[in-house]
């Protein structure tokens, strides 16, 4: 799997479910060079870097380069510190047609949802 974030996170196994939806369990690394300004001291997974992975990871179950068209209804409910809630569990629900993506994602810790999102996704021809 191709990522832009080099040994920020390992996806540690991943279910496909029978209507095509898929549940990705993923591990941060707690000693990425990302935790040591965001922030020192209280390290807290960035946003962004969440969007990133749910891109990566839907570019990987629909083998299909992405590019990011609308993101909407983004809501971050909890922090993630990879020194307490390393391991995180990705609910994606995608559906796709010739030329686009769309990703319902849930994304949580334990019993707790750190982050809901709905994205759109182009595909780049390869």
């Amino acid at each position: 799997m191709q990522t832009i974030l080099t040994d920020f996170y390992t996806l540690t196994s991943y279910e496909k479910a029978e209507n095509g939806n898929f549940t990705a369990n993923i591990h941060l690394n707690k000693d990425h060079d990302i935790f040591k300004g965001h922030f020192p001291g209280n390290p807290v997974t960035p946003g962004v870097c969440m969007m990133q992975i749910i891109k990566e990871l839907t570019e990987e179950f629909t083998s299909s380069k992405l590019f990011l068209k609308t993101a909407s209804n983004v809501k971050f409910m909890a922090i993630i510190n990879p020194f307490e809630t390393p391991d995180l569990k990705l609910q994606l629900d995608i559906t796709e047609n010739e030329e686009d993506v769309k990703v319902k994602n849930v994304t949580s810790f334990g019993e707790t949802i750190a982050l809901k999102l709905s994205v759109s996704y182009k595909k780049i021809p390869s």
